[in-house]
């Protein structure tokens, strides 16, 4: 890119980016005063007068995520300068349809935000086209241009909103007929990036010889999470954590995704996947790598990504006996219905809806540590946190005394809360278990924690590669879980154990948990955010 546009990360920071926050009602604050900027590497960000183009610009990806987050950072003012977005797609709508389509998400409650829609809506256009033929690739590029006008350098990033079986024709179209011939291309890709090694491998070779590393950005939304963002901070930025943060003090480590509804009419596409392929080897994989990666040299996109690269290195294939799967059922009340009833899922699949599957890192620093990560629809609440659970205190003086824990709650509601023991208050030296308490929405309540997506779209104009997933560390994630995954396809007299809609998943989950030295809510013993204390001292 040019040096008229070139600004590098480190150029950014010394400006606003900056030192810049988001208020609770969404305006800019500047923090200059209070942050603590981090060191990152030269990205370069897209000069002024780029275009976006938002490939699957009709689909429900595109309406509900990708264009809400590209007018939130357009009211934030951190799209570049001029920037024009284009949508395209099959569907034929005009102007107004497509724009109404696009802005149906899109909430303006004072007459400030509904001025910045109009704004907004006044940059995009639309061009309708198919995903496999040339003819709409040049409409497009000729759209564009007319927009550019006679400039000598373009710029483009191209978001593909898109289901996994038009990638690789989509790539090769947009790298055939409107790839820049001066200037330079980005491209977004949404998971799934395959659903195993192989097919992951033949989407790498696909895009290799016509992207270069450099231009792909494949996108997990949980990797712009504000608390999944924040567990650098917290590892490396405290020295207290980092004493502890090892196989001599942790006992197990707990990654949970829960959601509280079922498939819904979705059942075919999500029976295509399964909630392993469909959340565990990605989102709570990636999660993984950041909780127990080593502390990078810099924060630069290469060394957290070679870190975490260095942490699936290290990781065993699955081991069947280490796993749990199973399938809602009806609830109790008979009110909801199971997987099975869903019109849209195959008749007897045998699909998991649920699994819980105990990892292990064969390196110095977790050797013999359990990292169990469990995901499943139709559970009792909708929650993903981190839960560190240290060991037992030495026995002597206390008996029974709960463990601690460390819980990082990613959504909803974002919290890092310490579940710690203290003296209760009275005449008695009787224990209770209370909390250190960070709790986002208390602590920062004149603040607004940004939608992943505008987090990671920032991070793709800025050229920043730190949340994107490296093609080394998609193909060592895959190949910690293709054998089992291939294990389930081959093995049809596995069948998923049933549970209940609304339940915490199998029956025997717990048991299963404490076979590997999980402590469950320590008995009941633990009630948060508060522990109340009836009677007199």
């Amino acid at each position: 890119m040019t040096s008229d546009y070139s600004r590098t990360t480190n150029d950014l920071q010394s400006i606003a980016c900056e030192s810049i926050a988001l208020t609770a009602d969404g305006d800019v604050t500047d923090l200059s005063e209070r942050s603590f900027l981090l060191t990152t590497s030269s990205a370069v960000p897209l000069p002024p007068n780029s275009i976006i183009v938002v490939l699957g610009a009709s689909g429900d990806l595109a309406k509900k995520k990708t264009y809400p987050a590209l007018f939130g950072l357009h009211r934030y003012g951190l799209l570049p300068k001029n920037v024009k977005i284009v949508g395209y797609a099959r569907t034929k709508m005009d102007d107004a349809d497509y724009k109404k389509r696009i802005s149906s998400y899109m909430k303006t409650p004072t007459d400030t935000i509904e001025t910045q829609l109009k704004e907004f809506l006044a940059m995009t256009s639309y061009v309708s086209g198919q995903y496999d033929q040339d003819e709409g690739f040049i409409s497009l590029t000729k759209h564009m241009e007319e927009i550019e006008g006679d400039v000598e350098e373009r710029y483009r990033l191209f978001y593909m909103a898109l289901p996994p079986n038009v990638f690789i024709p989509v790539a090769q179209h947009l790298k055939k007929n409107c790839y820049p011939k001066s200037g330079g291309a980005r491209i977004i890709i949404e998971k799934p990036f395959g659903h195993d090694l192989g097919s992951s491998r033949e989407l790498q070779t696909a895009l290799q010889p016509i992207w270069t590393e450099d231009e792909i950005f494949r996108i997990d939304h949980y990797l712009g999470k504000e608390m999944v963002k924040n567990i650098l901070i917290l590892r490396f930025g405290n020295e207290f954590f980092g004493a502890a943060w090892n196989k001599n003090h942790v006992s197990s480590v707990q990654i949970t995704f829960k959601e509280p509804f079922g498939t819904e009419g979705r059942g075919g596409y999500f029976d295509q996947f399964g909630i392993i392929r469909d959340v565990m080897q990605n989102h709570l994989l990636q999660v993984l790598t950041m909780i127990a990666m080593e502390r990078p040299v810099s924060f630069s996109a290469e060394d957290i990504r070679d870190e975490k690269v260095r942490v699936l290195r290290a990781m065993p294939i699955i081991d069947p006996k280490n796993v749990v799967i199973g399938q809602y059922d009806k609830s109790i009340d008979g009110t909801k219905p199971s997987y099975q009833d869903d019109a849209t899922v195959p008749k007897g699949s045998r699909c998991p809806t649920f699994a819980a599957i105990v990892m292990y890192i064969k390196n110095d620093r977790w050797d013999g540590v359990p990292f169990i990560l469990k995901a499943g629809k139709a559970l009792d609440a909708a929650k993903v946190e981190v839960r560190v659970q240290f060991k037992d205190v030495t026995s002597g003086i206390f008996k029974d005394i709960p463990r601690n824990e460390l819980v990082l709650r990613i959504q909803p509601d974002e919290a890092v809360y310490v579940k710690m023991n203290t003296k209760l208050p009275g005449l008695t030296m009787k224990t209770s278990v209370t909390e250190l308490d960070l709790t986002y929405k208390r602590r920062f309540s004149d603040l607004k924690i940004p939608e992943a997506y505008e987090a990671l779209i920032l991070d793709a104009i800025n050229g920043d590669h730190s949340n994107f997933v490296r093609d080394d560390e998609l193909d060592a994630s895959w190949k910690i879980f293709t054998p089992f995954l291939h294990y389930l396809d081959e093995n049809t007299d596995i069948v998923p154990a049933k549970y209940p809609y609304g339940s915490r998943g199998p029956a025997f989950l717990d048991d299963f948990l404490a076979s590997y030295g999980y402590a469950r809510e320590q008995d009941g013993m633990y009630q948060w955010p508060t522990t109340k204390v009836n009677g007199n001292l």
